[in-house]
């Protein structure tokens, strides 16, 4: 069995996932190459990633859009890396209905760009970062990676999909091992405040725009339709802890590291990563008031196009083939998320 700790690359590292990603990677002691544009993100966490760590990723500023600039950016790291994760897309539900090509051009071009940096230099390993809207509204709960994959609902969802059908035949016909890992809803922040989700502009996610309205940035939240079939009548989602989804990554990398052929399973595994219970919209502003102990202003709005009643992980595989666990409770969850954003007002 492998025990030596290479290089490995980050895309889209200074990114929410990616960067708590990049603290538990460091911390298992395994050296890090963090690849970001910057357009979704900001610099400074390449610092609070170390202070966490004591512990200095190396960073690379890079479009993967521009395949000439990526070769020259990992030039220096030619056969130094032993494995990608790939977070590097854009994720606004909205904007990508706004502007599909956008999302298109940016999250499928970025994937196959590093594919074929990745079978160029001889690396062998990918974790691919997917999403539960590849189920689109499944017909049962909760969604198994059997599942079957319903009409995306968004250009973004369809990128993911269209992403993970590349990765397949890719795998078909070359020698990399990839790993898809389909998040249910990402929330938290890392316990030490240092790191969280830093949304541009108006947040698209439910808790980021729940922790503005309650520090007053917000003046109020609209939760959209309270006439689902659900118990209070709100949408149901599976609300998973970031730094819980982050060190599923870790995980599920030694054991890519770990296989020594392709033979020893298949090329393309895919896991769901949730908690595999559901928590409604305002069951989380509900236990949002109890972390913060403060009011959140909320009102009613009318259900928005396109959104599903409910959806929410079985995350059996996970947790039998990879020895994965959630850890995080909502309400903890949910007080790192109010810790972060108090640090961020202190800036």
């Amino acid at each position: 069995m492998k025990t030596t700790k290479g290089k490995i690359l980050v895309t889209g590292g200074l990114g929410y996932i990616g960067s708590h990603t990049a603290v538990e990677l460091l911390s298992q002691g395994f050296e890090v190459v963090l690849l970001d544009d910057l357009s979704n993100s900001k610099a400074f966490v390449k610092d609070r990633i170390s202070a966490i760590t004591q512990k200095s990723p190396d960073f690379v500023q890079v479009d993967l859009k521009d395949k000439e600039a990526l070769y020259d950016a990992l030039s220096q790291y030619a056969g130094k890396i032993e494995g990608v994760i790939h977070f590097a897309a854009h994720k606004a539900v909205g904007e990508s209905v706004e502007n599909p090509l956008k999302y298109y051009k940016n999250n499928l071009l970025s994937l196959i760009h590093v594919l074929e940096w990745m079978k160029e230099f001889s690396v062998g390993s990918l974790i691919f970062s997917s999403s539960c809207t590849v189920y689109g509204q499944g017909d049962t709960m909760p969604l198994t990676e059997d599942s079957p994959l319903k009409p995306c609902e968004s250009p973004y969802g369809n990128t993911k999909k269209m992403c993970e059908e590349i990765l397949v035949d890719f795998a078909k016909i070359n020698s990399q091992k990839c790993t898809l890992l389909r998040y249910f809803n990402p929330i938290g922040a890392h316990p030490s405040g240092l790191l969280g989700e830093l949304p541009l502009g108006v947040p698209n996610n439910l808790v980021p725009y729940v922790s503005q309205t309650a520090a007053g940035i917000r003046e109020v939240l609209k939760i959209f339709g309270n006439d689902y079939p659900t118990p209070d009548g709100t949408a149901i989602r599976d609300y998973i802890d970031v730094v819980d989804l982050a060190f599923a990554h870790v995980l599920c990398l030694k054991k890519l590291l770990e296989k020594s052929s392709v033979e020893d399973s298949s090329r393309v595994e895919i896991y769901n990563l949730g908690t595999g219970s559901g928590s409604s919209v305002l069951e989380v502003v509900q236990t949002f008031e109890k972390a913060a102990q403060t009011k959140v202003n909320y009102i009613f709005a009318p259900r928005r196009e396109g959104d599903i009643v409910c959806a929410y992980a079985d995350n059996q595989k996970a947790k039998i083939e990879l020895g994965w666990q959630p850890k995080t409770s909502l309400l903890e969850s949910l007080q790192n998320v109010w810790r972060w954003q108090q640090s961020l007002g202190e800036d």
